[in-house]
C-alpha cells in the first residue's frame, strides 16, 4: 500500500445559501417512454429563421399574441426543429422557453419531447443562470422519469457555476426519490465535468457532502487531485490525496502522474521525482511509458540528461519501447549539453522519425545558438512528407531573430521593418507602439514580441504576398534561412485559409 502522504492544512468548507422558491413548469405532452429519432430529420431552414425572428421579436409579447404569430407560419415541429431552435438561442433562456411552451400548446401535436430536447433546454437555463426555471423544469423530468447521467451533469454544473453548493447536494436527494439511486458512476461523472470546467471547490463540496450516502472511490478522489493541480491548488491537491490514502485507497497511476506534472511546472523537482521513486518502490509493475516519458522530458529540460539516460535504460530493460515523443526529448537534453553526436545516433536509430523527433532537434539546436542547423532540418522534414506547425515556425524565428526581436546588417530587413511595420499593416498599430517606445527608450528592456499573435495575423492571403515581399528583401540581404521560414509559412498558412473558406462554401451549399 502507498503511504506517502504530502503535508497540509485543515480544509476549510463553507455554506452557501440558496433560493427557496422556483418556478414550476409543466411538460404537458411529454412522457416517460421515450422515442428518438433514427436520423435527424431535414429543416426547411426558411422556417427556422421566422420562428427565431418571431421568438427574438416577441418574447416579450402575451401568449396570445407570440401564439397567433408562431401559427401563421406553416412550420413542421420536429425534434430536429426544436434543437434548431435551441441552437440559434445559446444563452437567452426567455424565447426557448416560451418557444417550449407554445410547443405544449399546439393542437393535434403529435411532437413528444425527449431527454434529448429538455437536457438541451436545461442548459440554455443553466448558461442564462436562470436558476428557478432550471430547478422547476429539472423536478418536472425527475418526475416523468426523463433524467439521465447528461441531466445531472448540466444541472449539478449550473448550479456550482452559481455556488448554490446546497442546492447541488439537495438535487442527487432529490433525484434518489425519484427513481434516481445514488451511485458513484453518477457522481463520478458529475466531478469528471465539475473538475475539467476548473469547478474543482465546488466538486469537492458536493464529494463530502454526499459521502454518507454515495462513498467516494479511487476514480473520484482521482478527479479531484487532478482538478486542484489544473487550478495550480496543489496543497488541496495534498490533502485529497492524503484522504485517500486514509481510506486505504491506492491512487491510479495518471493520478501520480499529474502530481508529479504538477510538481515539475512548479519547480519542484526533487519533489516531483521522490513521487517518482515512490511508485518505482512500491507499483513499479504499473510503471508505462507515459510515465517514463515524463519523467525523461521534464529531466532533460532541466538538464538532467545522465539521470534522463538511466531511466531510460531503465525502461528498455523493463521491455517498454520508447516512442518518438520520448526519444525527441532525449535528443533535445542531449543538444543541450553539446552531445550533438549522440544526439544525431539516437535520431538515425528511429526508423519512422515524426514532428516530435524534429521539433527536439530544431528546439535543441536553437538553443545551441545553431539556427542554421536548425532550418537545414526544417528543410529535411519538409521533403521528407513531415508538416510543420506553428510552433516550428516560432521555435525557428525566434532562433534567428532572438526572443525578442533583433536588428539586421540592412535597414530594409531588420527586426523593426518586418514585424513591427507588419503589425501596423495588420491594424495592430498599439503592439507595434510598445515595442517601438521601449526600443527608442535605451533604459527600457525590450518586451518579448509575441511571434504567435504576429504569424497568426497574417494567416491569410495577405501573408503571401508579405512573406513572398519580406522574403525577397531577405535574400538579397543574405538572409537565406530566415527567408525560407518565412515564405514557407506564408504559403501553407494561405493554402489552409483557402482549404477553410472552400470546406465553409461546401458546407453553405448543402
Amino acid at each position: 500500500m502507498i503511504t506517502m502522504r504530502f503535508l497540509f492544512m485543515k480544509p476549510l468548507l463553507n455554506s452557501f445559501s440558496h433560493r427557496q422558491h422556483h418556478r414550476c413548469l409543466c411538460l404537458l405532452t411529454t412522457e416517460s417512454s421515450q422515442t428518438y429519432p433514427s436520423s435527424p430529420s431535414p429543416v426547411n431552414e426558411d422556417h427556422l429563421l421566422r420562428v427565431c425572428t418571431v421568438l427574438f421579436q416577441q418574447q416579450d409579447s402575451s401568449d396570445f399574441k407570440l401564439r397567433n404569430k408562431l401559427s401563421s407560419i406553416d412550420f413542421n415541429l420536429t425534434h430536429e426543429f426544436f434543437l434548431q431552435v435551441c441552437n440559434k438561442f445559446p444563452a437567452s433562456w426567455r424565447p426557448v422557453h416560451r418557444f417550449f411552451q407554445y410547443t405544449q400548446q399546439m393542437p393535434c401535436s403529435r411532437f413528444t419531447h425527449t431527454s434529448v430536447s429538455l437536457n438541451k433546454m436545461l442548459d440554455i437555463f443553466g448558461r442564462s443562470r436562470n436558476l428557478d426555471l432550471l430547478w422547476g423544469a429539472v423536478q418536472e423530468m425527475a418526475k416523468r422519469g426523463l433524467v439521465n447521467d447528461k441531466t445531472f451533469i448540466i444541472v449539478l454544473k449550473a448550479l456550482a457555476s452559481a455556488r448554490e453548493l446546497k442546492k447541488c447536494a439537495e438535487f442527487f436527494h432529490f433525484m434518489n426519490e425519484h427513481g434516481c439511486e445514488y451511485r458513484v458512476e453518477r457522481l463520478n461523472k458529475v466531478v469528471e465535468n465539475l473538475c475539467k470546467g476548473k469547478l474543482v471547490e465546488e466538486a469537492k463540496f458536493v464529494v463530502l457532502k454526499l459521502k454518507d450516502w454515495i462513498r467516494p472511490d479511487g476514480v473520484t478522489y482521482g478527479w479531484l487531485v487532478k482538478g486542484f493541480c489544473d487550478v495550480g491548488e496543489l496543497i488541496e491537491a495534498s490533502k485529497i490525496w492524503n484522504l485517500m490514502v486514509d481510506e486505504s485507497i491506492e491512487p491510479e497511476i495518471e493520478v501520480f502522474e499529474k502530481m508529479m506534472e504538477t510538481l515539475f511546472k512548479r519547480n519542484e523537482y526533487d519533489e516531483a521525482l521522490k513521487v517518482f521513486q515512490t511508485m518505482r518502490v512500491n507499483r513499479m509493475d504499473d510503471l508505462a511509458l507515459s510515465t517514463y516519458r515524463l519523467v525523461i522530458d521534464w529531466m532533460c529540460r532541466k538538464g538532467k540528461v545522465v539521470q534522463a539516460q538511466m531511466v531510460f535504460d531503465e525502461m528498455r530493460q523493463r521491455g517498454i519501447q520508447a516512442d518518438n515523443s520520448t526519444l525527441g526529448s532525449l535528443v533535445y537534453g542531449l543538444l543541450t549539453r553539446g552531445r550533438h553526436a549522440e544526439a544525431h545516433k539516437v535520431v538515425e536509430r528511429i526508423e519512422k522519425t515524426d514532428i516530435s523527433v524534429y521539433h527536439g532537434l530544431i528546439k535543441g539546436l536553437v538553443r545551441s545558438r545553431r539556427a542554421s542547423e536548425a532550418t537545414q532540418v526544417f528543410r529535411e522534414m519538409i521533403n521528407r512528407g513531415c508538416e510543420p506547425t506553428m510552433h516550428t515556425y516560432i521555435m525557428l524565428l525566434q532562433g534567428h531573430l532572438g526572443k525578442r526581436g533583433r536588428k539586421g546588417p540592412d535597414p530594409l530587413v531588420n527586426f523593426e521593418s518586418i514585424f513591427v511595420g507588419g503589425l501596423i499593416k495588420a491594424g495592430k498599430s498599439l503592439e507595434a507602439t510598445k515595442y517601438v517606445e521601449r526600443t527608442m527608450k535605451g533604459s527600457l528592456e525590450v518586451p518579448r514580441f509575441d511571434y504567435n499573435k504576429f504569424l497568426h495575423y497574417y494567416s491569410s492571403e495577405e501573408g503571401v504576398v508579405m512573406f513572398k515581399e519580406v522574403g525577397k528583401k531577405l535574400r538579397e540581404a543574405g538572409f537565406v534561412d530566415l527567408a525560407d521560414i518565412l515564405q514557407r509559412y506564408g504559403e501553407k498558412m494561405a493554402t489552409r485559409e483557402r482549404r477553410r473558406r472552400r470546406s465553409e462554401l461546401v458546407n453553405g451549399s448543402e
